[in-house]
């Protein structure tokens, strides 16, 4: 297994670590033998969520007697000092651990980002908790590349999640900046949120890129993380067969994949194209059909509403068929 130092954070982690998504679709004892396993083969680096619904729980029962073996982040969707303060100790709690190695702004845009740093914001309780020991390194996760962008620019950010994949490429510079400013770059969606089925493809394309300090793809079973781990140790040049396979993956992918770079927006009648995009990937390709589905009901504008007047398709450099894939989008959710 590789080892680097995440950024200016001084964590040593391997790089490959552990997206904590899939543990909504096991059990608590499920999780305590994935991470066993995890820590009999070097894989030390351990991500969730407050919003993966009973990710957090799971890992703490998992954690307990080993928790001291691991580098354990999680983030919230809180934007407001006291919101911030209230989820870092809910996820100290879950986790049932006394700190925690990184906490993250999670799934910020520009404007919340400066709403975070602004008086009253959530980065006032983050520094608080840092002050007293319950976290230790600040981060930021994104999907929009305008976020990504801004996020190198605040010196309170220590570590960058950003989606990065053999059809995701657009935070590529972004990435190599990271490693210039001592930012570490934690890769999120090495599959493309299941879509990219070859996962030790998926993965040697990514940590062929030294730019990229960890990448965390959803495990829930002792099987994906062997296969997995053997991807990650596996530090040769991709072959020719390989580079061979990548190309007919984007091409495979390409008609028909988000790779949410906004480009689309505005939506003349205020949907949130990427959103619904990425929300119809966590429910058919994820398996987590509730949780896609009670994220999906908190879009103010619906698939459904879509006008079909194609502004959109005009603008998307990818040349998706977008209305159509509202439509079945639609369908699936059912409004």
């Amino acid at each position: 297994m590789q080892y680097v130092t995440l950024g200016k954070t001084g964590l040593k982690i391997a790089r490959l670590g552990f997206g904590g998504i899939p543990i909504q679709r096991i059990d608590a004892a499920g999780t305590r033998e994935l991470v066993l396993k995890m820590r009999e083969m070097g894989v030390n680096f351990i991500d969730t969520a407050r919003g993966y619904t009973v990710s957090e729980e799971y890992l703490g029962y998992a954690l307990e007697g080993v928790r001291e073996d691991f580098v354990l982040a999680t983030k919230s969707m809180s934007r407001d000092k006291a919101g911030m303060a209230r989820d870092i100790e809910t996820s100290l709690r879950n986790l049932k651990t006394d700190y925690i190695d990184l906490y993250q702004v999670h799934n910020a845009s520009v404007e919340q980002l400066k709403t975070v740093a602004a008086a009253g914001g959530a980065l006032e309780a983050l520094k608080e908790a840092k002050a007293a020991g319950k976290i230790g390194h600040i981060g930021v996760t994104a999907h929009a590349v305008e976020a990504f962008a801004y996020a190198l620019t605040l010196d309170w950010v220590e570590t960058v999640m950003f989606p990065y994949n053999i059809v995701e490429s657009q935070g590529e510079d972004l990435i190599a900046r990271c490693r210039e400013k001592n930012i570490g770059f934690i890769d999120m969606k090495p599959l493309a949120g299941g879509a990219i089925e070859d996962a030790t493809l998926a993965i040697r394309y990514i940590l062929a890129n030294d730019a990229v300090s960890v990448v965390i793809p959803g495990m829930a079973t002792a099987e994906e993380l062997a296969q997995n781990v053997a991807a990650a140790e596996n530090t040769a040049p991709l072959t020719a067969d390989e580079q061979a396979a990548i190309v007919r993956v984007r091409e495979t992918l390409g008609s028909e994949f988000c790779r949410r770079c906004g480009y689309c927006a505005p939506c003349t009648v205020g949907i949130g194209i990427p959103g619904v995009f990425l929300f119809e990937g966590y429910l058919s390709r994820y398996g987590l059909e509730n949780w896609a589905r009670e994220r999906y009901a908190t879009m103010a504008v619906k698939a459904s509403a879509c006008v079909e007047c194609g502004v959109c398709e005009t603008r998307c450099p990818y040349n998706l068929p977008i209305r159509q894939m509202l439509r079945s989008a639609a369908e699936k959710f059912g409004e």
